[in-house]
């Protein structure tokens, strides 16, 4: 049986910005016909940590995913980062999956223990924490992607497609 995973990137939040890295990481995976998975897309959710909550929770009850890739960009970043966890006040929530694992093989993500305290966090903490309420058996993690060129797309989607399968393998 194929694993299901639902991915999730944002869409702009700033007037200068062209696109959104982790919207644009998703598009490329779209163009893949090769992946032996289920995949879901929910692209370009709105920059309010609300609304995209309740957007990804919908397509949760909707699809059943075995996994969720909750994805948002980090121009500030160099490479993939993998969220450990997320914080709401002072509760701090972990994802389930063993990251070390997730990442064998990569060659440009980082394990980051800095989620941001913008609407990634706000995301990944809001899934985290209904994932736990519900007592489903999903399992979640935020990435981080960097701005995304010539330069650095291939080794990005290569690492991003391998963390894909890794946790189909999980």
């Amino acid at each position: 049986m194929k694993k299901r995973i639902l991915l999730t990137s944002f869409d702009i939040w700033l007037d200068d910005q062209e696109s959104n890295s982790s919207d644009d990481l998703l598009f490329e995976v779209t163009k893949l016909n090769s992946l032996p998975l289920d995949l879901n897309f929910l692209r370009l959710l709105p920059v309010d940590t609300g609304v995209a909550s309740s957007l990804v929770m919908a397509k949760i009850e909707e699809f059943s995913p075995d996994y969720i890739i909750c994805c948002g960009m980090a121009a500030s970043r160099k490479k993939l980062s993998v969220e450990v966890g997320a914080t709401c006040g002072e509760t701090f929530l972990q994802t389930t999956i063993d990251l070390k694992q997730l990442l064998v093989g990569a060659t440009v993500t980082d394990i980051s223990e800095d989620c941001g305290k913008f609407v990634c966090e706000g995301l990944y903490y809001s899934v985290l924490d209904y994932l736990g309420q519900k007592k489903l058996s999903s399992h979640c993690v935020f990435v981080h992607v960097p701005v995304l060129n010539q330069e650095n797309l291939m080794a990005i989607l290569a690492d991003f497609l391998l963390i894909i399968n890794n946790l189909a393998l999980l």
